[in-house]
């Protein structure tokens, strides 16, 4: 039982590990939709990984996806990462810290229910998350099963 765990274990990681560098950068995302912005402050459960000022952004499938609540295959989601800086009563963009992606891709992502995950350094476009990390931001991702997945919602 134990052989056929690690065995099992293994296998999973292999095909997880896979995801890291299936997930492209996505270039011109800004040319997308702008799906709604928001703010991760202090307090907030993922604030140490993503805290700060989000501007997400969807291509043509995912604004399509949005709207039908199921994504289809080629559906990109970007969350453009800036600190979120308070001062002078106003809030505002900070350095920019990360362009975070989803993508959806059933057959290349059949670990993850579809989906590919990765976190871009804004300057060199290097991602990096490993296996254990994707894995990780599917875990959370499944409370949102429901909705294929996506915690994001168009604003009205």
């Amino acid at each position: 039982m134990f052989k056929q765990t690690v065995l099992a274990v293994a296998v999973a990681a292999a095909s997880v590990s896979a995801i890291a560098a299936d997930v492209a950068y996505p270039e011109k995302f800004r040319d997308g939709k702008h799906v709604k912005s928001m703010i991760i402050n202090k307090g907030h459960p993922l604030y140490g990984a993503v805290g700060g000022m989000h501007h997400i952004y969807g291509n043509a499938k995912a604004m399509a996806g949005f709207k039908a609540g199921k994504f289809a295959n080629g559906s990109v989601i970007t969350f453009d990462l800036f600190e979120a800086v308070d001062k002078d009563n106003a809030v505002s963009e900070g350095a920019h810290k990360a362009v975070v992606v989803m993508a959806k891709d059933s057959a290349m992502f059949k670990a993850t229910d579809g989906w590919g995950y990765q976190v871009f350094d804004p300057k060199t476009k290097k991602g990096s998350l490993d296996a254990k990390a994707q894995a990780d931001c599917h875990a959370c991702h499944v409370s949102q099963k429901d909705k294929d997945f996506v915690f994001s919602a168009l604003r009205d």
